[in-house]
């Protein structure tokens, strides 16, 4: 099924953009979401418990740069450990954009609880940014992606990874300083 703004999307599909384009921040629909209401997820909270596969992707509102410094990403990432463990997961991918963070996420156990722990991470990061770094700040919502149980995950770390070279920043992820693998050897997952 082809996906447009307003279209419908099967919960049986686990997938979830919201009609917005989740991999970067550029979209017009996105940038004009700000105006409209504020939509709530359509998939119910249990969708993203237990040993699932998401891929999410949020922003920096307004798109401001911010994720040039090592010292954030390094700070950011401390935050996610920490997160990732109290809430039972483990991290495939992360990649720290100039604006937006793209991570890989998967639940370690039946009582994990993705959506808890990424809104957990957005409220300690954008606590940690309204403290260092005023008036910059996370947009609202974000997008996310549930894996279906046959989704081929390397084509999707691949294509997380391929981000900065898609954006012209450099010719190879490999050569691209913000991004990594907390619990996982990226060169053995993609080779």
């Amino acid at each position: 099924m082809k996906k447009t703004q307003k279209s419908v999307i099967n919960e049986k599909e686990f997938f979830h953009d919201e009609g917005r384009n989740n991999s970067n921040c550029e979209n017009p629909v996105a940038a004009d979401f700000s105006l409209r209401r504020e939509r709530k997820h359509r998939l119910p909270l249990d969708y993203y418990k237990g040993k699932v596969k998401i891929t999410f992707t949020f922003c920096i509102e307004e798109k401001k740069i911010l994720f040039v410094d090592k010292e954030i990403v390094d700070k950011f990432l401390e935050i996610l450990i920490e997160i990732k463990n109290k809430y039972d997961c483990k991290n495939w991918v992360y990649i720290f954009m100039l604006n937006h963070v793209h991570l890989i996420i998967e639940g370690n156990s039946e009582e994990a609880d993705l959506w808890r722990m990424i809104v957990r991470f957005k409220q300690k990061t954008g606590f940690w940014l309204s403290k260092n770094r005023k008036g910059i700040r996370w947009q609202k919502d974000f997008y996310d992606h549930i894996h279906r149980k046959n989704e081929d995950l390397k084509k999707h770390i691949i294509y997380v990874l391929d981000n900065p070279v898609r954006k012209g920043l450099i010719a190879h992820w490999e050569e691209y300083a913000f991004k990594g693998s907390l619990d996982f050897d990226l060169e053995e997952i993609i080779t």
